[in-house]
């Protein structure tokens, strides 16, 4: 094998564990959530807790607020629209 090809080899495999590591760290160990879309309605009412998780856009996963719901499910929302930034907002003053 050339130097040039086991070069370019190792310089590939080093973009690809860097990407790797960059993708895991935030959550060692665990896959961390993605929303792939957000949902366009206000959902105030399915929302139960006062937590929420934000979420940063990131490969095919888009900006996202997760709240929990009434039958245990995650619901992506829109961080920009005006519903979850007033619930939000509520339950930070809790």
């Amino acid at each position: 094998m050339s130097v040039k090809i086991l070069s370019i080899t190792l310089l590939l495999l080093s973009i690809c564990v860097c990407c790797h590591s960059e993708g895991t760290h935030e959550h060692p160990g665990r896959i961390p959530p993605c929303c792939p879309a957000v949902t366009k309605g206000n959902m105030t009412a399915d929302v139960v807790g006062q937590t929420y998780h934000k979420l940063a856009a990131r490969y095919h996963c888009v900006k996202a607020i997760i709240f929990d719901t009434k039958d245990g499910q995650q619901l992506c929302a829109d961080p920009d629209a005006q519903w979850v930034k007033d619930l939000t907002a509520k339950m930070r003053k809790v």
